[in-house]
């Protein structure tokens, strides 16, 4: 009698399952049959009635990736400087984070357990409230630090800094826990054997790390990829600097009317993340449960 209850709230569940994924995933399908839609259908006719009458096109992206109309295109224009954000506002609070996590995890020194708890606590200040200290601290300076107007590629430091900042408080708590969890005994074994903090850290650490650290990375690089707020405030919409998010955002046209790039444009903007969740999936969902079981 209990397998066939068990068997029956299985079926149950999965088919709420089934049906929140199919609801969560009709919206994004009609973005995707819109985007290969011709202009006039978007603007007079519901995305459904591609099935009858299927009427399909590319110029949506061609208009998206080398402009046209109303210069509301060339996304493949910032979609550099998406990837030259990115990748260092990723890899410095990844790096960052795992050696403070180590320290706070397998190194004794007063005040650990009250810093663990401060890095833990900052996670609750909005993003918002540190916006308006960057900007003066980037335009005026603040104590010892000049005023930030580099030219070439540190043009873009200001992003690393801001990004690099705001993920560190999650990213040392995340890696935290993990690394605390870390079996005791291999740690002591290895520094009897005369390991140092260094052969610790990359040759016994570093890979047992690796779940925790790809699900963090995923984490991070679709933040900094879909930001809007960062972007719009120390961009300042121009074209040297701004990402991708800034200019999906001008799509829509003066008058809103432009769907036609909007529904295209998205889904440029969305492929590189999906290329990165997919091939790090595997380690995604461990990373995630890192250090929440013990034994």
């Amino acid at each position: 009698m209990n397998g066939v209850r068990e068997q029956l709230a299985s079926r149950t569940f999965a088919s709420i399952a089934m049906v929140i994924g199919v609801l969560w995933t009709t919206p994004t399908l009609g973005l995707l049959i819109s985007s290969f839609r011709p202009e006039q259908e978007i603007k007079t006719t519901g995305w459904w009635t591609v099935f009858g009458t299927p009427h399909l096109t590319l110029d949506n992206y061609g208009e998206v990736l080398s402009g046209g109309g109303n210069g509301a295109g060339r996304l493949a224009e910032h979609f550099v400087n998406s990837v030259v954000i990115t990748l260092p506002s990723v890899l410095f609070p990844l790096v960052l984070a795992f050696f403070a996590a180590y320290a706070l995890a397998w190194i004794e020194f007063r005040g650990r357990d009250a810093l663990v708890v401060g890095i833990f606590a900052l996670q609750v200040v909005p993003l918002q409230m540190a916006l308006v200290p960057l900007l003066k601290l980037f335009s005026q300076g603040w104590l010892f630090l000049p005023a930030w107007n580099p030219t070439g590629p540190a043009r873009f430091g200001q992003f690393w800094f801001a990004h690099t900042v705001f993920a560190l408080p999650f990213a040392v708590f995340l890696l935290h826990h993990f690394l605390a969890g870390l079996p005791r005994a291999l740690i002591e074994a290895a520094r009897v054997d005369g390991a140092s903090h260094g052969t610790l850290l990359l040759r016994i650490v570093l890979p047992l790390a690796r779940p925790a650290l790809s699900s963090l990375a995923v984490i991070q690089f679709i933040w900094v990829w879909n930001d809007l707020v960062v972007a719009l405030t120390l961009s300042g919409g121009t074209a040297e600097t701004a990402p991708m998010t800034v200019r999906l955002a001008s799509l829509a046209g003066t008058y809103g009317n432009e769907w036609q790039r909007l529904t295209a444009g998205a889904f440029v903007a969305a492929f590189v993340p999906l290329l990165v969740f997919f091939s790090l999936r595997r380690y995604f969902a461990r990373g995630l449960l890192a250090g929440s079981v013990k034994g």
